[in-house]
């Protein structure tokens, strides 16, 4: 079949597979590749699967020059930026797909906009701001001493941003193809701003820890009603004015700086301040050592070497088995989409096959 070289290394490139990836499944890549030989409508159509392509992308004239529809505010050394992912792509596609279909569902259901998107603008008080934002997200800090830990914290959070009207859903892979998992060097999180159906996606691939920073930041996107593609970290000093205001936003939203002078002991080993800062704000110790830091207790080299080894200590030992299919799809999905999502019209969003599957979803989420 009749399809330029350049195509088939444009398609490989951009799903990152290197030749010998390919090599057992199309033997006679190379030669595709070279222009000595041509595969078969079927061969191209398994090597346009395989790559995350599609078979009429690679009929093309030239290699088209793919786009982030939405603000890019990554960092520019993100190798990335300008060369997104089909993984990314596809995610932002199914997202955006979904929010249309809330957003529909909304407007049907007579739904009011919701007043706190776009209630910000960059000209707003920081300080201001983030507390307003704690209270609509119910992050009391005295209520944060009844939970036992920070990541039930994060799972809290999620359930008021939920509550509030803003579908948050968090996967590490598209969709449900466990083949395909996410990169947190790529990305860590978007926002796709919207006055009825707001939707945050945290990469659930990443390191648990920071996602509660991801899901801040990308919260203070929301309030102000831009929607945004981010990489940034809790250590992060980015170069974009509203990526540097978010930042800024979503760690006193999880650890007011007034709050932590009257804790912080000067001259505390690192380590016991963590464990005891952690216990009392339930925010993960990524997060603490930016504010420590922000109150001039460690320099940026020594932040950036104490972050690294805070993730390490935090990273799983052991790979997860995947846990409960249900609870996954609660996370992936999000509980108010989920709910909604009892229509006939969206099963095919959620890429079940059985309608069992559905309602037994529905049953677990405690949503029918």
């Amino acid at each position: 079949m009749e399809v330029k070289p350049a195509l088939l290394r444009w398609a490989r490139d951009r799903a990152g597979m290197q030749l010998d990836d390919l090599a057992r499944r199309f033997p006679r890549l190379g030669r595709w590749e070279s222009g000595e030989a041509r595969p078969t409508r079927r061969q191209l159509e398994r090597f346009a699967k395989a790559t995350h392509a599609t078979v009429d992308h690679l009929l093309l004239g030239k290699p088209p020059v793919e786009r982030v529809p939405i603000p890019d505010l990554r960092a520019a050394g993100n190798g990335r930026v300008g060369h997104p992912s089909p993984n990314l792509l596809d995610t932002l596609s199914l997202c955006r797909e979904r929010q249309a279909w809330y957003r529909d569902f909304a407007r049907i259901q007579g739904d009011k906009p919701l007043a706190f998107v776009g209630s910000a603008s960059l000209k707003s008080d920081i300080l201001a701001t983030a507390t307003a934002m704690r209270i609509a997200l119910g992050l009391d800090l005295e209520e944060r001493q009844e939970i036992s830990a920070w990541d039930k914290a994060l799972r809290r959070l999620i359930d008021h941003a939920d509550a509030l009207g803003i579908l948050v859903m968090v996967n590490g892979v598209v969709g449900n193809n466990s083949y395909r998992r996410l990169d947190p060097q790529e990305f860590r999180g978007f926002a796709l701003a919207d006055t009825r159906a707001p939707l945050v996606f945290i990469n659930g691939a990443d390191a648990k820890a920071p996602q509660m920073f991801t899901l801040a930041h990308a919260l203070a996107h929301i309030w102000l009603g831009q929607s945004a593609l981010s990489d940034v970290t809790p250590i992060a000093a980015p170069e974009h004015e509203v990526e540097r205001w978010c930042s800024a936003v979503a760690t006193e939203i999880l650890m007011p700086l007034a709050a932590l002078r009257t804790e912080y002991r000067q001259g505390e080993e690192l380590r016991n301040a963590l464990t005891r800062l952690a216990r009392r704000f339930k925010v993960s110790t990524p997060v603490i050592l930016r504010r420590i830091h922000d109150l001039g207790g460690l320099t940026q080299i020594e932040l950036r070497q104490a972050y690294e080894r805070e993730l390490e200590r935090l990273r799983p030992k052991r790979k997860s088995s995947g846990g409960d299919f249900y609870r996954t799809q609660g996370v992936r999905l999000g509980k108010r989409f989920a709910r909604a999502t009892q229509h006939a019209d969206a099963f095919r969003l959620l890429g079940f096959s059985k309608l069992a599957t559905l309602r037994q979803l529905g049953h677990r989420l405690g949503v029918v």
